[in-house]
């Protein structure tokens, strides 16, 4: 099989789920993605940031620094107007350790029980920073939408089940994905970045050390 030959990037991210759709989005650009576990030098980043801006940079410099590369980050979430905003950049952990994705909908959707006002926006915020760490793009985009009662739908992940984009009458849950890679928060911020990263990148395509694997 023929070694991939395009700009390289490491996606700084463990999610399963963010993974799929960064590759989905990045992959048709011409961009060889790479997974944090594919990378000997990866490391753990405490999310100490007070917003997703600052969270996305933070874990871009720290991965970029640890794995001599050049990593794209996000930091992204639920913002629900009848929480002031919550659950943020605590989206992942809303209800607790360790992090599950039904537990966080059923403490959603408890908070919301008497709620009239059910709008919502998923918000993701990337940052691009080079092999030493230095941030050299960052993007943000929202998608706007409201909570529904019940759940619909297992595609996607996190809140996905519960958030209904108006355009569509459909939750994300039940939206296929070529869908919500044109429309979601993290596709929107992704667009926003990809000529930075095209940029930055297509110079430097070889200059990723090897993997070890």
């Amino acid at each position: 099989m023929t070694a991939p030959t395009g700009p390289i990037l490491v996606l700084g991210t463990t999610s399963s789920g963010k993974l799929r759709e960064l590759r989905r989005i990045l992959e048709p650009l011409g961009i060889v993605c790479r997974a944090l576990a594919d990378m000997p030098g990866a490391v753990d980043v405490d999310e100490t940031g007070a917003t997703f801006a600052a969270n996305a940079a933070l874990k871009a410099a720290a991965q970029a620094r640890a794995c001599r590369a050049w990593v794209l980050a996000e930091d992204s979430g639920l913002c629900v107007a009848a929480l002031g905003g919550a659950p943020g950049i605590r989206s992942a952990r809303f209800a607790g350790e360790p992090r599950d994705d039904a537990a966080n909908n059923r403490l959603l959707l408890e908070r919301l029980a008497d709620a009239t006002d059910r709008t919502a926006h998923y918000a993701c915020h990337a940052a691009l920073a080079n092999p030493a760490g230095a941030i050299v793009a960052t993007s943000h985009g929202e998608c706007h939408g409201v909570i529904t009662a019940a759940p619909a739908g297992t595609g996607g992940f996190g809140y996905d089940p519960l958030f209904v984009v108006p355009e569509y009458h459909r939750t994300f849950g039940t939206l296929p994905g070529t869908v919500k890679d044109l429309i979601s928060h993290r596709a929107r911020a992704i667009r926003a970045i990809s000529d930075d990263l095209l940029r930055h990148l297509r110079p430097a395509a070889s200059s990723l050390p090897p993997t070890g694997r």
